[in-house]
Order: C-alpha cells, then sequence, then structure tokens
C-alpha cells in the first residue's frame, strides 16, 4: 500500500523505498528475533525493524522456520493494526 500510493506521484521514489524495506527484511532469515518486540502486542513472536519512518512489523514462525511480514507501518499513522 505505500509503495502504491507514493508511486503515484512519484515512481522513482516508491521504487527506492520498495528496495530499502526489502533490503531491511532480509536478514531476518539469518536473525530472526533481532528485532525489537513490539510494545502494542503482549506476543514475544511480533517484532519490529525500523527504517525511519516506517517501523516493519513481522511474525516469528519458529515451528514453520518461517518469518511473515504483518506490516509496513509510517510513524505518522496513529495506532499499529495487524
Amino acid at each position: 500500500m505505500i509503495i502504491r500510493y507514493i508511486a503515484i506521484n512519484n515512481p522513482e521514489a516508491a521504487r527506492k523505498l520498495g528496495q530499502r524495506l526489502l533490503e531491511k527484511t532480509k536478514q531476518l532469515s539469518q536473525f530472526p528475533f533481532q528485532g525489537k518486540k513490539v510494545a502494542e502486542f503482549d506476543d514475544p513472536n511480533i517484532r519490529q525493524l525500523i527504517l525511519i519512518p516506517y517501523r516493519i512489523v513481522y511474525r516469528v514462525e519458529e515451528d514453520k522456520k518461517q518469518i511473515s511480514v504483518a506490516r509496513f507501518w509510517h510513524s505518522s499513522q496513529d495506532s499499529l493494526e495487524l
């Protein structure tokens, strides 16, 4: 959603942001618990990485050996919802 919204007015900026967000998440395959726990949720498997002004919220599913990105959240938005 974020990338599509930005692409309306600035496709190049949207492409660059998309690349930066994806690059930030690549490290999760090696270090899934590197992100901090998300304060809004009482679940140690819901974590976040920060790429200012975005929060990359993800879920660690150890039993499946899987990481799922739940949300790319802009800090200007009020409350975090998954």
